[in-house]
């Protein structure tokens, strides 16, 4: 065998076969031998914890450029390493947005070495780069495209039919969407109630996201283009995304199978708006009922700081949108823990399900000749989430003092330990995720 450079020693590794007793040895930053490794160079005592693939946060906004008041790549992918993510795509309602291929060269540039964690960017779509996003989607380091159904930043919004056609039709590779239509939404702003963050909800309503969702199947489908739901919040889209799975996956977000709206708003007020909404209790329910059923595909945190000033304003002044890279694992671990779902099924969703539907080359699994990623937990950890612990520029969660069950331990990257027991190596060694269809065409 090959000279080892590290080993992981004495851990409950999960394999795509299970869980297993074994030793994995990594070189040159990829997995070369899993069971009878021999010595190596360094050698990371596992014994007690779970070593699990790598995980892969599929949505954040880390705000870089123009909005580093709330966060930036480096902080934000100190937080998501900390919480023992190993890659994100980032989202591209930046200022300027990401709509061109300079503005995914300079987020690239700034990333690198910058960013603690691998890493991949998304362009956003417009009316005026519809054209041109079969070949932005095939950039190095490009997640793929993001369409906003509703309001966003900039120009990144894509709402009318007639658009989102031409969109559709430029390109393959799967479309990230967010789905809530602003037609509705703008008939009912008179909803909002001033003062009152639980109206949010209201007026973004059900009817909002359901709209939308059943639009952008029937046009992917005349498209004959891959799409992918994010944050989907009802149960009654995740009912029709289930009968679509040959053209539409979706995700699903910590926070909104954790709280609910009756108990956030009059806890946390304005710190718990977020689009599209925090909803009830039985639509949380819901989302659980589908999760089990196997409908959702992947978890992303949606991660959208914005600074205590900004989220203490009256509502509807206040932003959309709270911290979530560094909670992610931390509360799926934690309903593993209470039985609402198997340690199996978080797998999938955070590391197995995004390679599989983005197209990743070599993460996602603990086999030989993949990135020597590892995400290692201790299940049994009680602990509370404590502002100090936070590494986000905003400096808050509305997770803040929650106890948990299960923490995360390290974050190891390409064979790099990133993080142990919430100390952070000397340096950022985050490189951009690879893609099957930009690698291969």
């Amino acid at each position: 065998m090959a000279n080892v450079e590290l080993k992981l020693r004495g851990g409950r590794v999960h394999l795509p076969s299970g869980p297993a007793e074994v030793d994995v040895g990594v070189s040159g930053g990829k997995i070369v031998a899993i069971g009878d490794v021999g010595d190596a160079g360094e050698t990371i005592d596992c014994t007690g914890l779970d070593v699990l693939p790598g995980v892969i946060d599929s949505q954040v906004h880390f705000r870089e450029p123009g909005l580093e008041v709330k966060e930036d790549l480096e902080s934000g992918s100190r937080s998501a390493v900390l919480g023992g993510v190993t890659a994100v795509f980032e989202m591209p309602n930046t200022k300027p947005n990401t709509d061109s291929a300079a503005a995914v060269a300079d987020k690239l540039n700034r990333a690198h070495h910058r960013m603690w964690c691998d890493h991949a960017f998304y362009v956003g779509a417009t009316n005026n780069n519809a054209e041109h996003l079969a070949e932005l989607e095939r950039l190095p380091g490009t997640a793929g495209v993001k369409i906003f159904m509703g309001a966003s930043t900039g120009d990144l919004l894509v709402s009318d039919d007639a658009n989102l056609a031409r969109v559709l039709a430029s390109g393959h590779r799967r479309v990230a969407i967010h789905a809530e239509d602003e037609f509705r939404m703008q008939e009912r702003l008179g909803e909002r109630v001033p003062g009152d963050p639980s109206s949010h909800p209201v007026w973004r309503d059900d009817e909002s996201a359901i709209l939308a969702t059943r639009r952008i199947l029937r046009l992917a489908r005349e498209a004959r283009r891959r799409i992918h739901v994010l944050h989907v919040t009802t149960p009654a889209e995740l009912e029709l995304l289930g009968q679509h799975k040959d053209i539409a996956t979706c995700e699903v977000t910590p926070q909104h199978l954790t709280l609910a709206g009756e108990e956030a708003y009059p806890s946390i007020g304005t710190f718990a708006q977020m689009n599209p909404p925090i909803r009830s209790g039985a639509h949380r329910d819901g989302l659980w009922h589908w999760l089990r059923q196997g409908v959702p595909d992947v978890l992303g945190s949606d991660h959208a700081p914005h600074t205590r000033e900004e989220k203490a304003k009256a509502y509807p002044d206040s932003p959309s949108g709270m911290p979530g890279v560094q909670t992610l694992l931390p509360l799926m671990l934690n309903h593993v823990a209470q039985g609402r779902l198997t340690l199996q099924r978080l797998i999938d969703l955070t590391s197995a399900g995004p390679q599989r539907i983005f197209g990743i080359v070599g993460k996602g699994r603990i086999v030989p000749g993949y990135d020597a990623d590892f995400t290692v937990v201790d299940l049994k950890a009680r602990w509370t989430v404590e502002e100090s612990w936070l590494a986000s520029r905003c400096g808050w969660s509305p997770f803040t003092g929650m106890e948990l069950t299960g923490r995360p331990v390290g974050t190891i990257i390409r064979g790099n330990r990133v993080m142990w027991e919430a100390e952070l190596a000397n340096q950022a060694i985050g490189e951009p995720v690879r893609f099957e269809a930009v690698a291969f065409g």
